[in-house]
């Protein structure tokens, strides 16, 4: 379907949207109206339920990790002891209230988009999914809220609280406070919510309107001309849902501005600390307002620059294209224009799409690696165990994102290529959630690091096996390695580390213990049909090796004789041998 060409073409298709989309939103809000109480009461009883049984163990547990942290001083360990019972306090009233309000949003707004998402392209019987969408999918969604709340409170803190506990010290991630810098920076911290609140509530209230009716004109005109992001749903009339909701979006905006501005001001504090230097914190006060108002002015293409001062806060300024001491990645080196938009399309992905693409990996590796016998049976009951499996917990994941990267590098992709090998994501054309850059940022620098060491077959090979063996030491050591010298062989572990490591991280986040379970479940089943196979078939036995079934000759490129049909498939990398 073509978008309607010229002025009267594109007034008429507006005529009669606004009778179709004031039936889809009266009829979205009178199911929201229903569903909220609903809604509201199990996200806002299970969450309760959840913060409130688990408060005795989290007081515990977070006492006990602190006190026993080595990369923690004797006095940070005391202050930070102090500021535990009004910090548990605080998460109490926060999250029960934060609950109660998340549940009645979720439970309003949930069933509104579900029925203007109803109507959209491919939808059979749309009469009927305008009325059935939003209603038990959003009392699924509530339930599934209530158990990935569960895991972030439960396995996610945990994990956290192991770190800190049995994270070794040494002289880069060694903390102690300096008492004789306390006092300056608590002024200057209080100083700083003194000055930005209010300052910036100003700024953020004077670019208000500024926002609202900039906003709607670049809405009217995309959702009149169908361009922009209305392009490729010009059938489905979220449109106007956008439209009309956009002063919502700019109170968030103003309210998101006056909050953060506490934290903002409290940052002096930190700058004192960390300058050992009051006039410094002094410095970041009056210049955090400036950094505010040039923040805005680049979110709403206004003119750059500030008229507020900005001194020099900072004895070392931060050089530019360092992040913590690893290279800028390539596909950051170029960043697009302020005012022109990206020619590439933004990739229609949800925030947290990226995990289940990341565990649908997790699965077509898993299925060939308990095929070949490398994932056996104490893997699947460790992993069913409260112990876990570093095995499949973290080595199958990060060996499924290492493969990624490989495909990725061997594909001259600027970002990550996934696994349908057509759908890139790189800083240019992905959605812009500050989650995309926890995620995507850290691994498109590994992904440039490995890229920069030119890894042969063999070291490639050797790699995927330090990640997903790395913790099994028994297995590794059993497996055979290629000559490599002492400094290549550390610079293999490296990237093993550092992949497993952001693994874990990515480990926290609050869907990935659902995935990870119905993970976890497709592997044992999988498994089950082995042995079933395995003592119905007359197949002779073959003894498996980790060195049999690695292949020296893994990730290799396309061949002529199928056509680069096999270059992204999950068994890449391994013998053919015959399985009992």
């Amino acid at each position: 379907m073509e978008p309607p060409r010229g002025f009267l073409s594109s007034l008429w298709q507006f005529i009669l949207f606004i009778p179709y989309f004031t039936g889809l939103l009266l009829l979205g809000v009178l199911k929201g109206i229903v569903l909220c109480p609903v809604i509201c009461i199990i996200v806002a009883i299970g969450n309760s339920a959840i913060i409130l049984g688990l408060f005795p163990v989290h007081l515990f547990w977070t006492l006990y990790s602190i006190t026993s942290a080595k990369q923690l001083g004797p006095i940070l360990k005391l202050f930070l002891c102090l500021c535990i019972p009004p910090g548990i306090v605080l998460w109490l009233v926060v999250s029960i209230v934060g609950s109660i309000l998340g549940g009645a949003v979720y439970g309003f707004l949930s069933p509104i988009f579900a029925t203007f998402d109803a109507v959209g392209q491919g939808k059979s019987n749309p009469l009927f999914h305008c009325f059935y969408d939003g209603t038990w999918s959003t009392v699924k969604g509530s339930f599934t809220v209530v158990c990935d709340f569960r895991d972030v409170c439960f396995h996610s803190y945990f994990s956290f609280m192991d770190d800190l506990r049995t994270s070794s010290a040494d002289d880069h991630h060694y903390y102690e406070i300096r008492l004789l810098q306390i006092p300056g920076a608590l002024i200057t911290a209080v100083l700083g919510i003194l000055l930005d609140f209010p300052m910036i509530s100003l700024i953020a209230l004077f670019k208000s309107p500024y926002m609202l009716f900039k906003g709607w004109r670049r809405l009217f005109h995309d959702l009149i001309g169908r361009e922009g992001p209305f392009l490729e749903t010009m059938c489905v009339p979220i449109a106007g849902l956008v439209i009309l909701l956009w002063p919502l979006g700019v109170v968030g905006a103003v309210l998101g501005s006056v909050v953060s501005s506490v934290f903002l001001g409290a940052y002096a504090g930190v700058v004192s600390y960390q300058e050992s230097s009051f006039l410094f914190g002094l410095c970041y006060v009056v210049a955090s307002v400036s950094i505010y108002d040039e923040y805005s002015n680049d979110v709403l293409d206004m003119p750059e620059g500030s008229c507020f001062p900005r001194p020099k806060y900072r004895r070392k300024e931060e050089e530019g294209g360092t992040n913590g001491g690893l290279s800028r990645p390539n596909s950051f080196k170029t960043t697009p224009s302020r005012g022109g938009s990206n020619r590439g399309p933004m990739i229609d992905l949800k925030p947290l799409d990226l995990l289940e693409a990341l565990f649908v990996e997790c699965r077509q590796h898993g299925e060939i690696l308990v095929t070949k016998g490398i994932i056996n049976l104490k893997d699947i009951e460790e992993a069913k165990s409260s112990k876990g499996s570093q095995v499949i917990s973290i080595g199958l994941p990060a060996y499924s994102l290492l493969h990624e990267l490989l495909r990725s590098i061997k594909s001259n992709s600027t970002g990550l290529l996934l696994g349908d090998g057509r759908t890139e994501i790189t800083t240019r054309n992905r959605p812009k959630d500050t989650f995309f850059d926890w995620f995507l940022n850290p691994f498109l620098i590994l992904k440039d690091q490995i890229e920069a060491a030119n890894l042969s077959e063999e070291e490639e090979d050797y790699l995927g096996k330090l990640v997903l063996l790395f913790g099994d030491s028994e297995r590794l050591k059993s497996s055979e390695s290629p000559p490599l010298t002492e400094l290549r062989k550390a610079e293999l572990d490296a990237f093993a580390r550092r992949l497993q490591g952001l693994t874990k991280s990515v480990s926290r986040y609050p869907t990935f213990r659902r995935h990870f379970v119905e993970l976890v479940k497709k592997l044992s089943n999988d498994l089950d049909k082995k042995h079933n196979r395995s003592e119905g078939g007359g197949s002779r036995p073959v003894k498996k090796t980790v060195s049999m079934i690695f292949s020296q000759k893994s990730f290799k490129k396309k061949t002529s004789d199928n056509n680069g049909s096999d270059q992204d498939s999950p068994n890449r990398g391994f013998r053919d041998v015959d399985i009992v």
